[in-house]
């Protein structure tokens, strides 16, 4: 299966309710999002599953996707993808769905930055997810602990370049 671990692109700093969960993407952050999907989009990105979190600024960056990637099903909103879930959750979640030979989730940091690690192995220093940015791990059996090789990681330029 190949995973594609999508960071929620540049938001507000407060939502209009002043919740984190209601923060919305700026326009700079939109702009920045639709030039790394577009590289997806060449590279090949197609997965048979989005699952999303449910938080406003992640559901808007897995409609972009949606939107740019051709994905004609319905996105997946899962609670296991919001800020400070634990990894193995989003593993566990994942296979439900083991029929798809790609998958992409959309969320947030630290838990997107451990879940990539937690797939490669790497250390705690590693496999760092910058706001926007896809990691492709592919990992070659869903059988036992994940383990997999991160093969690439797009991130968002800023506007313009």
């Amino acid at each position: 299966m190949t995973i594609y671990v999508f960071r929620h692109g540049v938001a507000e700093d407060s939502g209009p309710d002043g919740s984190d969960a209601s923060r919305r993407l700026t326009a700079k952050g939109v702009a920045k999002l639709r030039g790394v999907l577009e590289r997806a989009r060449e590279a090949g990105v197609s997965p048979q599953y989005i699952l999303t979190s449910p938080y406003t600024r992640a559901l808007e960056t897995a409609k972009l996707a949606k939107e740019i990637l051709g994905f004609e099903e319905d996105l997946i909103e899962t609670d296991v993808l919001v800020p400070y879930r634990g990894a193995v959750e989003v593993w566990e979640e994942i296979l439900l769905y083991r029929d798809a030979a790609e998958l992409m989730v959309v969320g947030h940091n630290p838990l997107l930055s451990d879940f990539v690690r937690m797939l490669t192995g790497a250390d705690g220093r590693g496999a760092g997810m910058k706001k926007g940015a896809i990691a492709r791990v592919d990992i070659p059996s869903l059988s036992g602990p994940p383990h997999g090789t991160l093969t690439w990681l797009l991130r968002a330029r800023p506007a313009g370049e």
